[in-house]
C-alpha cells in the first residue's frame, strides 16, 4: 500500500520584486482573480483567467492553477485553498507569485505568461543513493513520460521504478513534450544511482521513485519515504515575476535538512 499523501506539501514559492499598494487596483484585480480561480478549484483541475482592469490605465492581472492529474476534486478544491495560503505569509502584497506544493500550482502575475513555454529549472532534489545499478531501468520508465504527443498528466514504470510527470494545462502537445524532455534529461544527469528524484520546471515537473523505498504504487503518483520528508522542509524560491517589460528572473535559496542539487 502506498503511504498516504500529503498533497499540500510545500515544495517551492516565487514572488515578484514589485508589489502593488494595499487598496490599490492591482490588488482589487489580484483579490478577484484568486476567488475566482479559487473557486473553479471545485470542479476543475486546471484553468486560467484574466482579471480586467478595474480603473483606466490599472495593469489586468492573469492567473492559472493546476492541479495534479491523479487527484480527486476535493483534494484538488483543498489543495488550492492552501496553495492560496501561502501568498499572504510568503509574498505579501507581490505584483506576482507563484506557490507549488505536492499537489497543485497556483500563479498569477501582470506579465501575460500564460500559454508561454518556461523550461526554466525551478527546483530539483534527488535521494539518497542505492549504490546498485538502477540507472537503465530508472531511464526506461522515464522514457515514458516524453514524446506521446499530448499534454496532461502522464506515467511510466519498468521493474520497481515509477515515473509520473505533468505539464500545466497551458501548454500545447508540443510545449509540453519540450518542457518534460528538458525535466527528465535535469534527473538522468543529476540523480545517478537516487532512489527518488524530482524536478520541477516553469511549466511542468517529474519525478521517479524506486518500488520498496517507502512504499509507493503508480496510483499514488506520489512518493514519499523517511528520507525524503526529513530532506524537504522547506524551499522557497524567490523569483521576480514584474511587469510587462520585465524579465522572469528567479532567485532562490533552500531551507532543508538535506542537500539538494543546485543549477
Amino acid at each position: 500500500m502506498a503511504a498516504a499523501q500529503d498533497t499540500a506539501a510545500f515544495i517551492y514559492a516565487g514572488c515578484s520584486q514589485t508589489s502593488y499598494s494595499p487598496g490599490s487596483p492591482y490588488q482589487l484585480n489580484v483579490d478577484s482573480l484568486l476567488s475566482s480561480l479559487t473557486a473553479a478549484a471545485t470542479s476543475s483541475f486546471y484553468i486560467n483567467l484574466t482579471s480586467s482592469a478595474s480603473v483606466a490605465g490599472s495593469l489586468p492581472t492573469f492567473g492559472l492553477f493546476q492541479c495534479r492529474g491523479d487527484l480527486q476534486p476535493r483534494e484538488c478544491s483543498a489543495c488550492i485553498r492552501s496553495a492560496l495560503s501561502k501568498f499572504s505569509s510568503l509574498c505579501p502584497f507581490a505584483a506576482g507569485a507563484a506557490v507549488q506544493l505536492d499537489g497543485c500550482f497556483l500563479r498569477y502575475g501582470n506579465d501575460a505568461f500564460v500559454g508561454k513555454p518556461d523550461a526554466t529549472v525551478v527546483y530539483k532534489k534527488c535521494g539518497a543513493s542505492s549504490g546498485s545499478g538502477q540507472i537503465g531501468i530508472r531511464d526506461a520508465a522515464l522514457s515514458g513520460l516524453t514524446g506521446g504527443g499530448f499534454g496532461g498528466y502522464r506515467a511510466g514504470a519498468s521493474g520497481y521504478v515509477q515515473a509520473v510527470a505533468q505539464c500545466v494545462g497551458d501548454q500545447t502537445a508540443k510545449q509540453c513534450d519540450d518542457c518534460l524532455g528538458a525535466a527528465v534529461a535535469q534527473l538522468k544527469a543529476a540523480c545517478g544511482y537516487a532512489v527518488s528524484g524530482e524536478a520541477y520546471l516553469g511549466k511542468c515537473f517529474a519525478r521517479f521513485w524506486c518500488n520498496g523505498n517507502g512504499g509507493v504504487d503508480i496510483e499514488a503518483g506520489n512518493h514519499h519515504d523517511d528520507n525524503d520528508e526529513t530532506g524537504r522542509t522547506a524551499a522557497i524560491i524567490i523569483a521576480l515575476i514584474a511587469g510587462v517589460a520585465l524579465l522572469i528572473l528567479f532567485l532562490s535559496f533552500v531551507r532543508k535538512a538535506g542537500n539538494p542539487d543546485k543549477d
